[in-house]
């Protein structure tokens, strides 16, 4: 039987996926905290896309990181 584990990710990525959603949460937040009418003053239209945007780049990152491995780990 092979040593792999049964997840698809590493706990890194699981991390990573976890900050990302996080800042997914507060983008949509300050989205939603806006003041003005629909939605249209500079938290609505300008910062929480942003910080929306920064959240998917940062699940596009937990996707494709792949951690080093230790080369006294692959010994044992």
């Amino acid at each position: 039987m092979s040593d792999k584990s049964k997840f698809a990710f590493e706990k890194v990525n699981y991390i990573i996926m976890l900050i990302g959603v996080l800042t997914l949460v507060v983008g949509f937040f300050i989205m939603s905290s806006d003041g003005e009418p629909y939605g249209f003053g500079f938290l609505g239209l300008t910062l929480g896309p942003i910080v929306v945007m920064l959240g998917f780049i940062i699940e596009f990152v937990a996707i494709f990181y792949k951690p080093k491995k230790n080369s006294e780990a692959e010994s044992k």
